[in-house]
């Protein structure tokens, strides 16, 4: 008998309320020997870790459900939460599973993190994941898959034996078809919001953070098939994108709230590693080529990634929006988020000129003052309907 939505979403909210990581763990008791290999968000090679043997662990703070006590103590209180939890999680054992930690080039405080996690976890593997400011293949190509080499020779020698690229072309495949379940699992809710609310969307994505590739894929297509089933009501809400929570995600109260206000989540930027690629990467040839290429050429535009040509500032909002037939844009960054805070004038500009109406409000991983957000958002959602019945 197929798997019932509450099942499926029932499972995936476990996971993502574990802090003990307990997944994790019992994916290394299983083989004797296996290691994972914990990263930040936004993005990261995965595929180098997988080829590797070793597990990806996102590492998406701590929260709403941990205090933060000694983190405090090492960051100041005018910058976002996710260092001071991601340290909290370190200091108190809670990510004593992990053989090493990716901290990819996100923003200073994320490139600070790295460097107070070397400090404070010597006998961790740690590695700054750097990534190309010049889109030339023959500059920023380079210097990428340099890049790569020394983080799959790093991880070889972690395992004792040497990353293949046999191995690296079978983990292109494995997450190009992650990928493709993703993507599919987008394209049903914005097709049908109503039967894949957002709130449950985001909790099968974050199961991907620490179930293996292979078996997330399945777990996602099995979510579909089972939402398909369900008989829920359909509702005249505002479609909107969501944006601007690519790095320290917002409590899962706040998303529900949006959702509460009149609000159809049609596309979002939450665990932005799912989709940060955004085609296929050939499964032939030179394998970190191709994923230099893919991360040149066919990758997503954030806030967190170098932007080369001013010019297509927004481009990849205004599509999203026109793509999955949103009706607005509610920008929801969290507080103190520079990378965030600094593109939102420029990308509220494009959508001004495109007459594409917005709001915006900011968060933390633990707050999210739920009243005035889902008021805020309540209060956009009747603006849309009132100016697209005008």
């Amino acid at each position: 008998m197929a798997e019932m939505v509450k099942d499926i979403v029932g499972r995936c909210e476990a996971l993502f309320e574990d802090l003990h990581f307990d997944a994790v763990k019992q994916w290394k008791a299983a083989v004797p020997g296996r290691k994972a290999i914990g990263y930040m968000p936004v993005y990261v090679p995965r595929e180098i870790v997988h080829a590797a043997g070793m597990l990806p662990v996102g590492i998406f703070g701590g929260g709403d459900q941990m205090e933060v006590i000694q983190g405090d103590a090492y960051y100041q209180s005018y910058i976002c939460r996710i260092p001071r939890s991601t340290l909290e999680l370190g200091l108190t054992g809670r990510l004593d599973c992990l053989d090493g930690m990716l901290f990819p080039s996100i923003c200073d405080v994320i490139r600070n993190l790295s460097g107070m996690w070397q400090i404070l976890f010597k006998d961790k593997y740690v590695r700054y994941v750097d990534v190309p400011q010049n889109y030339l293949d023959s500059v920023g190509g380079e210097f990428y898959i340099h890049e790569m080499q020394v983080l799959r020779d790093d991880l070889g020698k972690l395992a004792g034996k040497p990353v293949t690229d046999d191995a690296l072309r079978a983990s292109i495949a494995v997450y190009n078809e992650n990928r493709r379940a993703v993507q599919d699992l987008y394209a049903y809710r914005a097709q049908k919001p109503w039967q894949a609310p957002t709130s449950e969307v985001y909790l099968v994505i974050r199961a991907g953070m620490v179930l293996p590739p292979e078996e997330h894929t399945k777990l996602v297509r099995d979510y579909i098939a089972a939402a398909e089933l369900e008989n829920r009501p359909k509702r005249d809400n505002a479609r909107v994108v969501l944006t601007g929570s690519f790095c320290e995600q917002p409590p899962l109260g706040l998303i529900k709230s949006i959702e509460m206000s009149g609000c159809y989540v049609v596309d979002d930027d939450f665990g932005l590693v799912m989709r940060w690629l955004l085609d296929e990467v050939p499964a032939t040839g030179d394998p970190l080529l191709e994923l230099s290429k893919a991360f040149l050429h066919r990758s997503n535009q954030q806030a967190s990634k170098y932007d080369e040509k001013k010019e297509d500032k927004g481009k990849l909002l205004v599509h999203s929006v026109k793509f999955y037939g949103a009706e607005g844009v509610i920008f929801a960054a969290p507080s103190f988020c520079d990378p965030a805070l600094l593109e939102r004038p420029m990308l509220q500009d494009v959508l001004a000129k495109q007459k594409i109406p917005y709001t915006a409000f900011k968060y933390a991983e633990n707050t999210g003052q739920m009243a005035p957000i889902r008021e805020q958002a309540g209060t956009f959602a009747d603006s849309i309907k009132l100016w697209s019945a005008a």
